[in-house]
């Protein structure tokens, strides 16, 4: 099923006509962000600027203290720059409030962490229906929502499970279905393979993959290069700067999938 076939309608993930250009999921300019730690101020970001348009997928680097996780908290609306513009759609979240912040995360960003994040007593349906329980929409047809999207990413016949029921990648899974159930402007995805082996790691990466095949925009925030591989685009930070931006061709994708695939295979042949 795709994406279009569970909702009726791509939404903000489509991507626009090829005659023009297409529109930015999230726009970066001049972002800064200092942290006052006693008496001394250190500067997690130092002008960074680059576009997501819709229908990216976009993998973040970066070594400890580069200004990664500073990032990924900026782009979830977690916190607030010191100064510049990030732009979701038209608003500029430098100028919002507190209140704001916590209204864009439940309604335009989907979350995928390390950790899964689902809460154990909920069922997966539950648990996919969890953003939209915040929002006070839990109708019969968010539930199908939320059972089209179980369905997606293969777990039609884990409807009821917990997730002590289930494989850390089934976890995963969960997590990605219930990142769309508001159909976002993007899915930010942070360390989303970190805890899963290797030809788990391939299967959320397949799915990743499938997805942004069919418009949805992504932003990756990994350690892994064969990770980052699979995205479009490879942003590297260092010392709190945009460090390189730089394009994988379609062919080093490619590449990377079976190259993933081939490791897999042959771990699978040693056990």
């Amino acid at each position: 099923m795709s994406m279009t076939d569970a909702y009726g309608t791509t939404g903000n993930a489509a991507v626009t006509a090829e005659t023009g250009p297409r529109r930015l999921a999230t726009s970066i300019r001049d972002l800064t962000k200092d942290y006052v730690l006693k008496s001394e101020t250190v500067r997690a970001l130092r002008g960074v600027s680059f576009d997501v348009p819709e229908g990216d997928y976009v993998a973040i680097m970066g070594p400890s203290g580069s200004g990664k996780s500073t990032l990924l908290n900026l782009l979830g609306c977690l916190d607030k720059p010191t100064s510049g513009s990030l732009l979701l759609g038209d608003d500029d979240i430098a100028k919002m409030s507190d209140d704001e912040l916590a209204e864009i995360r439940s309604r335009r960003i989907g979350f995928v962490f390390q950790s899964y994040n689902l809460i154990q007593q909920l069922s997966v349906v539950e648990n996919i229906q969890v953003p939209l329980y915040y929002q006070g929409r839990l109708g019969s047809n968010e539930r199908k929502r939320a059972v089209d999207l179980a369905e997606r990413v293969g777990l039609g016949d884990r409807l009821d499970h917990r997730p002590a029921q289930l494989s850390g990648g089934q976890q995963q899974r969960v997590a990605i279905a219930r990142s769309l159930v508001n159909d976002p402007f993007f899915v930010l995805a942070d360390e989303p393979t970190g805890n899963l082996d290797s030809a788990t790691t391939d299967e959320i990466l397949a799915i990743f993959d499938a997805l942004n095949g069919e418009g949805r925009t992504i932003i990756l925030v990994t350690h892994e290069d064969d990770v980052a591989e699979r995205a479009k685009r490879i942003v590297r930070l260092k010392d709190g700067m945009l460090h390189t931006d730089e394009p994988i061709s379609e062919d080093r994708r490619i590449a990377a999938r079976e190259a993933q695939r081939v490791a897999v295979a042959e771990m699978l042949a040693r056990e």
